[in-house]
């Protein structure tokens, strides 16, 4: 090996770095070596009694809560059959599965089947891409004998060993970065992480208060199965199926918390964690385009902005949407930027003349080009930061080096994109083409139709992305960002340039024929606006500073505190459905839902309390309805009640009313409201019960 290297005249720093992508990957292997050997699968839990064809297993498997299970199995080939307590619930060939109700418990399972099949399921709680069964789930004992531990539905060691997996990876990036890492300003650094921190603390106060939002379970699922496909070395077609829709790499976070519990919190922490670290980013992006001041303030605003909080910690595709994109405008800014701390016979280099920045231009291509592909790859709109980093590759290129960074930029960056886009998505490894059209096809339908200026529309006007922009963030943040653009109309700089395409570009969503969920698909913009309204206070204080240099100083850090303060109430007060914060300006959500102005308990969230009253309060055999809730698959009622649900309100004896301020729901005159989800003044969903 050290003779290969040798001939290829490698640097000893170039050396290294591939001494560490060799160590990395060794230790990779070694990771989901020893998880194989030391993690059984599902059906080797179980007792197995081979036959000529087919093989049973039989056992028990742990139901977690009472409700609507979907039970089922994968048998690609031959026919099977699988038994709950001596019932048939499936049997066939290929995906079989069938719905059925059960308490909480443990029952008597049995599966016949030939080799390469695999028992899938869906609990209460999740509805979406079916799921794996864990070996956690299940016992070769019967059911009067059998034991789980406290880590029954998760899989814990799956979980640690991709976790270590990403460590691994991250410390490799880590080392090929040293150099920068080392000449970083340590200011702006500590920056960084104190902002992070706090960003992260203020995502993780009531993590699950809001309750389960509309695409979680889909994402947490098909996450889950994607990470057990990665560990399992599993890439057959079949495995990567769930929810094709949307590209992995979300889902490979969410999946790594996903292994940890039966439940959300994990994942989200994990979306917390990444939609943190695009807060903190904003530090050395601000310092970059204005100063490391409108840096810092930019990164305290985001951290505080409501609906950057909301999505921020769900399990979905916005946090490292957010991620991705300010990582790689980050990139991108760096691309020309001289490294004052470095020495002279740094930037020159070992091997020769010039050599190190004659390298540094297309290293920095390959870096903005593997950001966008992961970008890419974890949402297709993300194909808008594309022309983006071209616009600030250009207008931060001195005018000598322009021709030079547009030839190496469509050389480098689309070829790094798709590489990348390639190999971490399996489902692209047969036929690309036609599953990226599968998937378009899937996605191009929108939602239900909506609030919209008054009017339920499905097809709001082009302007409904920037209306929402200014609508959702608050009265402080507005003002700000309109100080910038003063500025910014007059001065012409380059960071204000950049600033602009950066506000607008993600906005350019409104030319597809999906036009819905608020902000959620233009979240770059809204950190755009985080950065412009940092940088609009900055200049106003720039500007006192100069007239009034004794006075203007100490205003502006107790400007700062109060424009913080500001936010930190904001947050308090609508804590914790920032889902459906509104700014002041168009008098908060109590108008909003009044005037039917825009989405309000759009996403599932407060659904959870209602359901929770209903399940404390109603009797045994009494009739509910899901008539009255939009995201339907969110009403995990208790398991007695499923079997008396009622078709319509008139027939029920409880009746929960999501969005009521939209009034689809027409309620029995004899119904009495017994409980109600508000936020601060806005209805969420409200609770009805009939015959006294």
């Amino acid at each position: 090996m050290k003779g290969i290297l040798g001939g290829l005249r490698l640097s000893a720093s170039a050396r290294r770095s591939l001494w560490a992508g060799v160590g990395g990957a060794l230790a990779l292997v070694f990771l989901v070596a020893l998880r194989n050997a030391a993690v059984p699968g599902p059906l080797e839990v179980l007792s197995a009694e081979e036959g000529e064809e087919r093989t049973r297993y039989s056992g028990s498997m742990k139901l977690p809560r009472g409700g609507p299970y979907i039970l089922g199995f994968e048998s690609p080939a031959g026919e099977a059959t699988l038994e709950l307590d001596g019932s048939v619930v499936a049997s066939g060939t290929g995906e079989q599965t069938a719905r059925e109700v059960y308490p909480p418990g443990v029952v008597r399972v049995a599966f016949e089947a030939p080799g390469g099949a695999r028992l899938l399921w869906l609990p209460p709680g999740r509805r979406g891409p079916l799921e794996y069964v864990p070996p956690s789930s299940l016992a070769a004992e019967s059911p009067g004998n059998a034991e789980f531990s406290s880590w029954a539905g998760a899989s814990p060691f799956d979980g640690l060993t991709a976790l270590a997996a990403l460590l691994v990876m991250g410390g490799v990036v880590a080392f090929w970065a040293r150099g920068p890492i080392r000449r970083a300003d340590p200011r702006t650094a500590a920056w960084v992480g104190v902002l992070f921190l706090g960003a992260l603390a203020i995502r993780l106060i009531g993590l699950n208060a809001a309750g389960q939002t509309w695409d979680e379970d889909v994402n947490w699922s098909a996450g889950r199965n994607y990470v057990t496909n990665w560990l399992s070395l599993d890439f057959s077609a079949a495995s990567w199926r769930w929810n094709y829709e949307h590209p992995p790499v979300m889902k490979y976070l969410v999946g790594v918390g996903a292994q940890f519990a039966d439940g959300f919190g994990p994942a989200r922490a994990i979306s917390a964690g990444a939609s943190a670290l695009a807060c903190a980013l904003l530090v050395p992006v601000g310092a970059r385009l204005f100063s490391r001041r409108a840096g810092i303030l930019a990164a305290a605003i985001a951290a505080l902005t409501p609906h950057l909080i909301a999505h921020g910690k769900v399990v979905g595709h916005e946090a490292p949407t957010m991620l991705l994109w300010v990582a790689a405008i980050w990139a991108a800014l760096c691309a020309h930027a001289a490294d004052p701390a470095a020495s002279d016979s740094q930037r020159r280099g070992a091997d020769g003349p010039e050599a190190a920045d004659r390298w540094r231009l297309p290293r920095q291509m390959a870096l903005v080009g593997l950001l966008l592909g992961l970008a890419v790859s974890s949402r297709f709109v993300n194909a808008l930061l594309a022309p983006l980093l071209g616009l600030l590759l250009l207008i931060c290129a001195p005018a000598d080096q322009r021709w030079r960074t547009v030839w190496l930029g469509l050389a480098i960056i689309p070829a790094v994109c798709v590489i990348t886009s390639l190999a971490i998505w399996p489902r692209l490894w047969e036929t690309p083409i036609a599953h990226l059209a599968e998937s378009w096809e899937r996605l191009r339908s929108p939602h239900g139709p909506a609030p919209y200026l008054g009017e339920i529309t499905n097809t709001p006007a082009r302007h409904y992305f920037a209306v929402y922009l200014v609508a959702t963030a608050p009265a402080g943040i507005v003002a700000g960002a309109a100080l910038w653009a003063a500025r910014a109309l007059r001065l012409r700089e380059r960071g204000d340039l950049a600033l602009l395409c950066w506000l607008v570009v993600p906005l350019l969503v409104l030319l597809s024929p999906v036009r819905q969920d608020g902000v959620r698909y233009i979240m770059p913009s809204v950190m755009a606006l985080s950065m412009a309204s940092a940088a609009g206070y900055v200049y106003v204080a720039d500007m006192l500073s100069r007239r009034a240099p004794r006075a203007a100083r100490p205003a502006a850090r107790l400007a700062g505190v109060a424009l913080i303060g500001y936010l930190a109430l904001t947050c308090a007060r609508i804590h914790p459905y920032y889902l459906n914060y509104y700014g002041e300006h168009v008098g908060g959500p109590a108008r909003v839902a009044e005037r039917n102005w825009f989405e309000i308990a759009w996403w599932g969230e407060g659904l959870d309390r209602a359901i929770d009253y209903v399940n404390e309060h109603a009797e045994e055999g009494a009739r509910i309805t899901r008539a009255c809730v939009i995201p339907i698959h969110l009403t995990w009622f208790r398991d007695d009640l499923w079997a008396s649900e009622a078709s319509s309100p008139a027939r029920a004896d409880w009746i929960v009313d999501y969005a009521p301020s939209r009034g689809d729901c027409a309620i029995p005159d004899d119904a009495e409201r017994a409980f109600e989800v508000e936020v601060r003044g806005a209805p969420l969903a409200r609770v009805y019960r009939r015959g006294g």
